[in-house]
């Protein structure tokens, strides 16, 4: 765990806007949550360095210029750009000499934040230009206005705004790998070959095989793409057949089991229920059309 760092110089406009939020309870638990959020025009030598805040940050230039170091890395930041960071890593981000930086910014909390952060950096940090950026300028207005006028339901607009700006984010960092159109020819033709033969037996190399590239250029590349391993694919493939059968037919586990592909009956219980958390007997009893 990162030790906790915190230094800051206060440089920003009396016009500037920063509101804490001390969130329910109810909140904590369930929702995404704001801890602090504002707008500031700022100055040199305005700077904040942190490390071991358990907390997340969305910073939005609206004009001027500024710095971000995380990482090993420096980035400079411009109209219309954006960072999402998690700050129990050490990070600095200030206005550079002779400019003034002026930007909206909201750090938030919730249970779900960590598993967006790690989808959002798994290729790598990067810094984001926002394409429809009064939209994204307007949700974090919205943040602000709906604490500061402490209306009932602001928790839960709060915590539906944070989700619309995450899922901005991450359809911006994750362009074109959730578009099957741009998919090397390698990885969609495994794909297809995956769903019309899945009850077969096979192979990471035999699949490699089938696509003319090396099995462990297919593996990375595979995971690089579609966001799970090769094997991963494979295994709900299976899952999502025996789902059907157990679903829409009576036929027996032991014969699911074989006809997706795994004739290990024992093997494929306990697959089954590691994705499902139930067995495939629990499962039909939930879902089995009589």
């Amino acid at each position: 765990m990162a030790k906790f760092l915190e230094r800051a110089s206060f440089d920003w406009s009396e016009d500037s806007i920063r509101f804490i939020n001390t969130p329910s309870p109810k909140a904590k638990s369930t929702f995404f949550y704001m801890q602090e959020a504002g707008y500031f025009k700022t100055t040199p030598p305005y700077f904040t360095e942190r490390a071991g805040l358990p907390s997340f940050l969305i910073v939005y230039t609206l004009s001027g210029k500024g710095i971000l170091h995380y990482g090993d890395d420096e980035y400079t930041l411009s109209n219309g750009q954006c960072f999402f960071i998690n700050c129990m890593n050490h990070h600095d981000y200030e206005t550079p000499p002779a400019e003034s930086w002026e930007f909206l910014w909201v750090h938030f909390y919730g249970s779900s934040s960590i598993g967006y952060y790690q989808e959002f950096e798994r290729n790598g940090f990067s810094i984001l230009d926002i394409r429809n950026k009064s939209r994204f300028e307007e949700m974090l207005w919205q943040i602000i206005s709906i604490n500061q006028k402490k209306l009932v339901s602001r928790e839960l607009l709060t915590s539906h705004l944070i989700l619309g700006l995450l899922t901005e984010l991450l359809l911006l960092r994750s362009e074109g790998l959730y578009d099957n159109s741009i998919l090397p020819d390698y990885v969609s033709g495994c794909m297809k070959y995956i769903d019309t033969h899945f009850q077969e037996e096979l192979s990471l190399s035999f699949l490699a095989d089938t696509q003319h590239v090396s099995k462990y250029y297919l593996s990375r590349e595979f995971k690089h793409y579609v966001g799970i391993t090769l094997q991963d694919y494979l295994i709900n493939t299976r899952i999502t057949y025996a789902k059907e059968q157990l679903k829409y037919t009576n036929a027996s586990v032991n014969d699911i089991a074989f006809s997706c592909g795994i004739p290990n009956v024992s093997h494929f219980i306990r697959l089954f229920k590691t994705r499902e958390n139930l067995t495939p007997l629990a499962w039909r009893k939930q879902w089995h059309v009589q």
